[in-house]
């Protein structure tokens, strides 16, 4: 079952309330989306992204995975 763009969005603002977040991609399948949030500020880019993924909540584990694919960015407000 694909992923679209707001759902993804959905869950990342549950984790990432106050962050700058665009979700992109039209399939629903492989996706883009950049989050920048002051909690990212001091950790390196895997710490960040590996939050992100914590943030998906599994929808991304494996064959039965709801998003195939996700080009992530990260980092801390400028």
């Amino acid at each position: 079952m694909p992923m679209y763009a707001q759902e993804i969005e959905d869950l990342l603002r549950q984790s990432f309330p106050d962050a700058k977040i665009t979700v992109d991609g039209e399939d629903g399948v492989h996706m883009s989306a950049m989050v920048i949030d002051e909690s990212f500020r001091g950790k390196n880019r895997v710490q960040q992204q590996r939050a992100v993924y914590a943030a998906l909540k599994g929808t991304m584990d494996g064959p039965s995975g709801a998003l195939h694919a996700l080009a992530l960015t990260t980092k801390a407000p400028d």
